[in-house]
Formats: structure tokens, sequence, C-alpha cells
């Protein structure tokens, strides 16, 4: 299972899955495979009663933001986001990846009624965005590579915020604070897991984890929320512990089934002057939106902080790391299920929106990292002749 780890193996997973998504409801399997999608299924004496669906984005998807959190408790502890210093530069990247592709998306859409899915654009699928950078960034010096990681996982943040703050719906204030107490409790349960009781100290954890989603479900906010809170309040070391086993469930199984549980649509039988404004503001704000952006974003952080400290970002770095950010997928197809859930047609255009949009960003990125890629690898090759060159010219040492 080790290989599921892999960013390369990850990302091509994602692709395949989605795609085969999007295959399989344009076919004669389409139908019943929809049909299934939308299948109830319920927890007998509970109220939880959901649409296979809605356990996969609702549930399972919930696990893979557990992980996330975990993985953004870590940076802030001891990687890339543990000092101001570090984190103010791609947070200004961050945001204006985020403000741009809105602004886009609102402009396009503005008085056609749909204005509400601006937060569609705005998310990166950090998995997938570093998958492509490890498959054709070889060469890449450590600097960008750590400045698109600390990118990602700040848009990460954002769209967690987003989805908490516009995607909650006629909150339970009392089913909200009994899912906040389950949080705490959790919290304080991880902090025997270094006692011999571990064992049923971790079976605790896992029924208060399940009541805890169960209770953030009910009360109105989306339950990946749920998973959030769960990871920022497990003790670190632990927590990473358990991240390393969910990894290869989370690349290999749960993302590939919601990428292809998200893409089972059927393409509309519609000229293209036909489709709906957010299909238009989503294709064109994710790949143009990130780039100009994160771009943007980038080259004004370039005037923060001591001069000393600035790290050297070419406009070819950050057009590489703006395009990477165009790569939504995972958050986005999310926030477009959750932005048009009353409006089927246009979430199913939003859907293949977000899959072209993700694809033509795939392609630029590709290009533009490879290119990049292949200008430092040059520049390492010919530092290195000059200093052979050097060597071999230097008076040999005296007796």
């Amino acid at each position: 299972m080790a290989f599921i780890r892999s960013e390369r193996i990850a990302a091509f997973l994602l692709l395949i899955a989605a795609a085969l998504g999007l295959l399989a409801a344009n076919t004669a399997l389409g139908p019943g495979l929809m049909e299934l999608q939308d299948a109830h299924l319920a927890i007998p004496g509970t109220p939880l009663d959901l649409s296979v669906g809605h356990w996969i984005s609702d549930g399972l998807l919930a696990v893979f933001f557990f992980v996330v959190a975990v993985e953004l408790k870590n940076e802030f502890a001891v990687g890339q986001l543990n000092s101001v210093s570090k984190a103010i530069r791609p947070a200004i990247a961050a945001i204006g990846g985020v403000l741009v592709p809105a602004l886009i998306y609102l402009g396009i859409t503005a008085g056609s009624g749909y204005e509400g899915g601006w937060p569609i654009p705005t998310a990166t699928d950090i998995a997938f965005a570093l998958g492509v950078l490890a498959v054709f960034g070889k060469g890449i010096p450590s600097r960008l590579r750590i400045f698109i990681l600390a990118l990602a996982i700040l848009d990460d943040i954002v769209a967690i915020l987003i989805i908490a703050v516009f995607f909650t719906a006629d909150p339970n204030l009392l089913l909200i604070v009994a899912g906040a107490v389950g949080v705490v409790v959790f919290g304080l349960l991880s902090r025997l897991l270094a006692t011999r009781f571990r064992l049923v100290v971790a079976i605790a954890m896992v029924a208060v984890a399940l009541v805890t989603w169960s209770l953030v479900y009910l009360s109105g906010v989306h339950a990946t929320i749920a998973g959030v809170a769960l990871g920022l309040v497990m003790v670190r070391k632990p927590a990473m512990h358990l991240r390393h086993h969910l990894e290869p469930v989370t690349n290999g199984v749960i993302l590939p089934l919601f990428a292809f549980s998200a893409a089972l649509v059927a393409i509309p039988q519609v000229a293209p002057s036909q489709l709906a404004a957010p299909f238009w503001g989503i294709l064109i704000a994710l790949p143009v939106g990130k780039i100009v952006g994160i771009a943007l974003g980038g080259w004004l952080s370039s005037f923060v902080g001591p001069r000393e400290k600035r790290p050297h970002l070419t406009l070819h770095g950050l057009l590489a790391a703006g395009a990477l950010g165009g790569v939504g997928f995972t958050v986005s197809l999310l926030m477009n299920e959750l932005a048009f859930a009353r409006l089927p047609e246009v979430a199913d255009e939003g859907t293949l929106a977000v899959l072209l949009g993700s694809s033509i960003s795939i392609v630029v990125a590709a290009v533009v990292v490879s290119t990049l890629a292949g200008t430092y690898r040059r520049l390492r090759r010919l530092r290195l002749a000059a200093e052979l060159k050097l060597a071999s010219a230097a008076p040999p040492a005296g007796p």
C-alpha cells in the first residue's frame, strides 16, 4: 500500500476515477449508476438517512478532511507555516488566488441569479496539484516547492472556512454545542493514547468521532467540518501516525470514489450558447483566475518583509504556482454540489466546468512546470560545468 502514498499515483487515480465516472454516466450504465447514487441508506434507530452520494461526500470525505487538518496542524507546529514570516508571502498569494477567480465568476454570472456559486473556482486540490508538480517538476528548487506547498495548504484553510461559513443552512445551535463537546472529548482522549490503555482509548475515540460527525451533520453544518475539527484537536504525534495509516485509504479509495461519484454527470445535449452562466464562470475562473490571482498576489508579496529574507520567485515560477492552483477537482466539486444542491441541472453543468477547467489547468501547469524545471536543470548543468572548468584550470597545489 505504500506506493499509494505517492503524489503521482494519487493524482493519477483521481484523474482516472473522474474520467470513468463521466464516461459511465454517458453510457447505458449511466441511469442505473445515478439511481444507485440517489438510493437512500438509513441507520436504524437514528435520524441519519443519507443517499449513497451523500454518504460519500458528507461521510467518507470527512476522513479526507481529517487528514488535511492533521497536516495543517503539523505545518503550523513544525512545518512551512510555523512563523508569520514564513506564512505571509504564500498567504498573500493564496488570497489573490481566491479573490480573482471569485471576481471573474461574479463578473460572468452577474444578474443570472447564480452568483452564489462564486466559491467553486476558488479551491485548489492540494493532492492533485502536488501530483502534477511531482510528475513534471523534477529539478525545481526547494524554495518554489515550499512556496507551492504552503500556498496549497493555505488555500485549503480558506476552502474550509468558506464551507463552514457560506454552506451552513439553518444551524441548530444545541447540536452544534453538543458536537463541540464531542470534539473536546476526542482531543482529551487523544492525550491518553500514550498510556497502556491505548486500545480502549482508541475504540472510545472512534465512537466519539462517529457521534460527533452525526451531531455536526444533523446540526446543519456541513459534516466535513467535523473531520477538520477532530484533526485539529488530536495530539500531533499520534495524529501524524494515524494520518500515515489513513493516507493510502484516502488516496486509493475515498478520493477516487468521490471523484467518480461527483463526475457521474450526463453531458447536456445543448449548444454552448445554452449552457448556464455558472458553466462559463467556473470554466474561465479556474484556470485564468488562479493564474492571474496567484501570480499577482505572489508579486505583491515580494515587497513584504525584510529584503534579505524575501524569496526570489520569478514570474515563470509564479505562473507555475498559479497554473497548479487552478486544479480544483475535489474541493471545487464539493463546493459545486453545495452551491447548487437545489439546482441539479446547473450542478451538472458546474461539474463539467470543474472537470474541464481543472483539465485545462493540468495541461497548462504541465507545460509551464516542465519548461521551468528544464530551465533550472540547464542552469545547474552550466554551473556544474563552470565549477569543473575552474577546478581543472586551478594551479596544482604546492609540495
